[in-house]
């Protein structure tokens, strides 16, 4: 056979020589000392973002906690007593009075009211029949209930004989329907501090019987309360 038609054979040392031959190193010592470096470096970075964000997560709980507590809650109201003593009279006109109480209940734990000013009106179809101041400034301690009572007579009604004769047909339906609005300035205090002056409005819808005492669906209703 010539050597044209042999196929080339390509031969690799097996001797001492080949398996004494250095491997080519492919990375430097400044190489892998950086890498080192750069390890060292994220470890304490990352140490340090976990150390800041427990102490960010602590500090917004303690927050959250102390706003719950410390946020101020309006007052609630709540009709207890409303009479219109002369609707049982025939000639109830000549002496119309309005007697009505309201309890004030501050809920909140840490917080007391300044009530700074307190006006009382009486509305019959959203017409005023009366309107009077209620109370002097007073604060209200934390977890207390006040007690709010005023008697609308001649002087502070303005009930015409047209107006009486609209309460007595309502009267024989059964039921006569007034509203009692509430306005107040008033102030939170927590410890020494104090807040800005903040307007509040409640409305106690009521309703009176026949002989004129509030009926028992409408006694110790809670009454809506606004800022305004």
């Amino acid at each position: 056979m010539s050597s044209s038609d042999r196929l080339p054979i390509r031969r690799t040392e097996q001797g001492p020589q080949a398996r004494s031959k250095p491997m080519k190193r492919q990375h430097t010592a400044r190489y892998y000392a950086e890498r080192v470096r750069e390890s060292c470096t994220s470890r304490v970075t990352k140490t340090v973002c976990a150390i800041f964000l427990g102490l960010v997560l602590v500090v917004g709980i303690v927050f959250f906690i102390l706003w719950l507590s410390l946020s101020p809650h309006r007052p609630r109201f709540h009709m207890v007593e409303f009479t219109v003593p002369g609707l049982a009279q025939p000639t109830g006109f000549e002496n119309a009075e309005i007697t009505f109480n309201v309890t004030v209940r501050n809920s909140n734990q840490h917080i007391g009211i300044y009530y700074d000013s307190m006006v009382g009106s009486v509305l019959y179809r959203d017409q005023r029949i009366g309107s009077a101041p209620l109370m002097d400034p007073f604060f209200q301690e934390p977890k207390t209930t006040t007690v709010v009572d005023c008697t609308f007579g001649a002087a502070t009604l303005t009930v015409n004989s047209k107006k009486w004769e609209e309460f007595m047909n309502d009267r024989q339906q059964g039921t006569v329907v007034f509203r009692l609005d509430i306005t107040s300035v008033i102030r939170f205090k927590v410890s020494t501090w104090s807040s800005k002056h903040h307007r509040m409005h409640v409305s106690c819808d009521v309703a009176v019987g026949q002989d004129g005492t509030i009926l028992p669906a409408w006694k110790n209703k809670r009454c809506p309360v606004y800022f305004i």
